[in-house]
């Protein structure tokens, strides 16, 4: 396989994988392209490379800065915005736990707290508090887990992956 063909086949694949991530392909393309370049890029660059409009790549651009996932740079000289992505994969891994924990856990959790809070004392009240605590205890176990592999150090999922197979 040829080095195009390669890097073309790892950003297409990379954006389609980014949709299980919780982001849309193209931030997936365009954090890929990012991930690969060895030098940082503008979005004309972005939209020439993977063939999708201005409105688009910005949008994503903007949403990956947010995410921590790319870094906004000034190049002397040059007018443009240029991006380089996160190079530690490690710093990547931590930046989207916290940005789904925030999007998709919390919500839960603040939801799970809201409607435990119901009164009745009939069956169906009482399994529905029931299954609420139980969701809501596993969310909050979920989210200290979750935490604590984010404060955790950069080696921590390797020495504790070695010493679970050993």
């Amino acid at each position: 396989m040829e080095y195009l063909e390669g890097r073309d086949k790892f950003i297409r694949t990379w954006g389609e994988l980014g949709i299980n991530w919780g982001i849309n392909k193209t931030m997936g393309q365009i954090h890929g392209l990012l991930l690969i370049e060895t030098e940082a890029l503008n979005s004309d660059q972005i939209m020439d490379q993977l063939k999708i409009s201005r409105g688009n790549v910005n949008m994503n651009l903007h949403s990956l800065v947010e995410w921590g996932l790319l870094h906004k740079i000034d190049i002397k000289g040059q007018r443009k915005d240029y991006y380089v992505a996160e190079k530690d994969i490690w710093k990547a891994f931590k930046h989207i736990i916290r940005k789904r924990k925030e999007k998709e856990l919390h919500p839960m959790i603040d939801l799970l707290d809201e409607v435990s809070k119901i009164e009745g004392s009939d069956d169906k009240s009482v399994e529905f508090l029931r299954m609420m605590e139980e969701l809501n205890v596993f969310s909050k176990q979920a989210d200290k887990a979750l935490e604590n592999l984010v404060n955790s150090k950069k080696n921590f999922l390797i020495n504790s992956y070695l010493r679970m197979i050993k």
